[in-house]
């Protein structure tokens, strides 16, 4: 049987109030901008890192706007403490509604020179670590019989080559991809929603050396037709529809926030 929306129902598609919200690396700058935006429409949030103390400003900020913030330390990389860091925030705040896996690293080399341990510290961190804090959300939403919507971190690297030395970085996020969308197929009976944000590359001070190089900043922007890297604020508005209701109908979905650059 059909139901139509009501006015007010419309109105509140992009409310978060009573959810709790879990963002992995809340020290980076889409981490932050992710833990702020979410919390400007009413989530609680949790924030992780490897550092605690990395996590303050963020905790801070999200304070200061009237909502609950939390802080835990997690290696995303480590079952164990991805176990606990999710056993806690069940514990303290009752339950995980939405996830989003900001935590990752890259490593940039010629392919020819590609060190191995470095490959492999890139995919356990993007593609391991994805899939660890996806399991511990998707097991409290399935146990609590509830909905929840899940974001996971691609890039446009996920989907196009680049000549900068991209070969571990954009096979992970590649992975990550082909992730989401599995585990949307696989806990669409759950109704629990599994997308994607695939952005392109974005300011924080891990970028400010590729994009403070005239050459390789030139290369960059050359494309993305917008023409300028993103700031991390640019995904806060495609990170609250995900989270929402107002994406009630999708999953599985790679969302590319990336100024044009997938369309070529």
């Amino acid at each position: 049987m059909r139901v139509k929306m009501g006015i007010d129902e419309i109105k509140s598609m992009f409310d978060l109030s009573g959810k709790v919200a879990v963002i992995t690396g809340g020290s980076g700058g889409f981490g932050r901008a992710a833990a702020i935006g979410l919390a400007a429409y009413g989530a609680d949030v949790v924030v992780t890192s490897r550092t605690l103390s990395s996590l303050e400003e963020t905790v801070s900020e999200v304070e200061s706007q009237g909502n609950r913030a939390m802080a835990i330390p997690c290696d995303v990389t480590n079952v164990d403490s991805v176990s606990a860091m999710a056993k806690q925030v069940v514990d303290q705040c009752g339950k995980i509604d939405i996830m989003v896996t900001g935590a990752g690293i890259a490593a940039r080399y010629p392919a020819e020179e590609m060190p191995i341990d470095e490959w492999q510290k890139v995919m356990d961190a993007n593609v391991k670590g994805t899939l660890l804090c996806c399991q511990e959300a998707g097991k409290d939403m399935i146990k609590r019989s509830e909905p929840g919507s899940i974001i996971t971190v691609g890039s446009i690297r996920g989907f196009l080559g680049h000549p900068a030395g991209y070969s571990a970085y954009g096979t992970s996020k590649g992975a990550v991809h082909l992730l989401t969308k599995q585990l949307a197929c696989e806990w669409a009976k759950y109704k629990i929603r599994v997308n994607c944000i695939a952005p392109c590359i974005f300011w924080t001070p891990l970028t400010e050396p590729i994009l403070n190089d005239a050459e390789m900043y030139k290369i960059f922007m050359s494309r993305i037709p917008i023409g300028r890297a993103a700031e991390p604020e640019d995904f806060i508005g495609a990170l609250v529809y995900l989270a929402s209701p107002a994406s009630s109908m999708m999953t599985g979905h790679i969302m590319s926030v990336d100024g044009g650059a997938a369309a070529g």
